[in-house]
């Protein structure tokens, strides 16, 4: 049984090409993947990937034509290669030239580039015999020699370039300002980096078919990004990814006598849901148990004007019944002991200096917004109880707003001192 489930497919030669294309493939397009994801190019490469056929039409017409030859990778290759470089011509022209956003532009590019392969190759049928539904999915089961070695050439160039200019990529895709000031051709790199993406896409096509190349640009380098916070580890996992895909996907599409695009890009979907469940840093297990931890920023705020208003070390019935949501109020005083913003001295609590601070921020919010609830006609008896539930909306200036637009007072309604700055 583990025979046949494991070791009999890898004893068929084309399951052995599947499996050897489909890595080289996944390596480069994980690796090269890191910068789409992270400079949010991944739509480029879904334009660059369509647009193709335009230039696997224009080869195959060019070697039939001239040179008599059927379908010649290499051609056809160099065909792709100059529609993908046209795409991103336009896509830049039509962005730099008018109001159209990039995102715009690629979008009408890449569907315009695509539809004109399509025409072309229903007008000249005769001369060219592109099956569309094999470009879109691919054929990993029929892999063929020149395939291989277009893949591992181009996988080879690729690569090479990645690591010679490793830091440039670097430091343009995470601070492109700093990479422009200390002199280096960003926009330069931009294109050689298009390039890249380019050759991976068209070198790929077709072996996978579009759909199932864009899925390993894309989805193993997010799968890797969920994992680590450096790009070189980055790349590694998301080359690991890349190929652990196609081995799975593989050896599903033999147990379920599926399609080898389809089944590959299925176990890499799955591949990414798993790890974004578990992912120790940014999963969705991690922000649950993050989320659960955390002390709502409302009882700390309660907790320290609190003991502000008190004014002498505070036992924890006082804060029971001043503090609202009491449920969660001894986990956020245990926090706040560990912050530095509370002292316990055996039961009773005391602010720290750094606590007082945060107090009187909060108090100086609660006093503004009383004055401020003052002069739009607030019913006396409601000034606190509003102000209360005000007070914690202190971001975006809004504390700063209501102390200039109020002429900055020094006293609240009830003739208590607002804190300064």
């Amino acid at each position: 049984m583990m025979y046949e489930l494991f070791i009999a497919p890898l004893t068929e030669t084309y399951f052995q090409k599947a499996l050897i294309g489909g890595s080289i493939v996944a390596v480069v397009a994980g690796v090269v993947g890191c910068l789409v994801v992270l400079r949010k190019m991944a739509f480029l490469g879904d334009a660059l990937s369509h647009a193709m056929i335009a230039g696997v039409a224009g080869g195959y017409l060019v070697m039939k034509l001239m040179f008599g030859i059927e379908a010649h990778a290499p051609g056809m290759l160099l065909g792709s290669l100059l529609a993908a470089v046209t795409t991103v011509a336009l896509i830049s022209f039509v962005s730099s030239i008018s109001r159209i956003k990039e995102d715009t532009a690629i979008g009408i590019m890449y569907t315009g580039v695509f539809a004109l392969g399509v025409v072309a190759v229903s007008i000249f049928r005769h001369y060219i015999h592109i099956d569309l539904m094999h470009f879109i999915m691919g054929d990993i089961l029929g892999v063929a020699d020149s395939d291989l070695w277009v893949s591992a050439f181009v996988a080879a160039l690729v690569l090479t370039v990645l690591i010679l200019f490793f830091r440039h990529f670097q430091l343009t895709t995470f601070d492109p300002i700093m990479a422009a000031s200390i002199g280096l051709p960003v926009l330069l790199l931009d294109y050689l980096l298009t390039t890249c993406v380019s050759l991976v896409v068209v070198s790929a096509v077709s072996m996978v078919g579009v759909i199932l190349v864009v899925g390993l640009l894309i989805t193993p380098a997010a799968t890797a990004y969920l994992l680590c916070d450096r790009l070189d580890r980055m790349m590694v996992l998301a080359a690991f990814f890349g190929v652990t895909s196609v081995i799975g996907g593989l050896y599903l599409c033999v147990w379920l006598d599926s399609a080898g695009g389809g089944a590959i890009m299925l176990f890499c979907t799955l591949q990414f849901l798993v790890v974004l469940a578990v992912a120790p840093k940014y999963g969705l297990l991690a922000r649950w148990l993050r989320l659960r931890r955390m002390v709502p920023q409302q009882i700390v705020e309660d907790v320290l004007t609190t003991i502000l208003r008190y004014a002498k070390p505070t036992p924890m019935q006082v804060l029971r019944q001043y503090v609202e949501n009491g449920a969660g109020l001894k986990r956020a005083i245990r926090q706040m002991v560990q912050d530095g913003l509370l002292r316990d001295r055996q039961g009773v609590y005391l602010l720290t200096e750094k606590g007082e601070q945060e107090a009187a921020k909060v108090l100086r919010a609660h006093r503004l917004w009383e004055t401020y609830l003052q002069t739009i006609g607030t019913p006396q008896e409601q000034l606190h109880a509003t102000a209360h539930q005000l007070e914690h909306l202190r971001s975006d200036g809004t504390v700063e707003y209501l102390d200039e637009k109020l002429g900055r007072p020094a006293q609240d309604p009830h003739g208590r001192t607002i804190p300064g700055e």
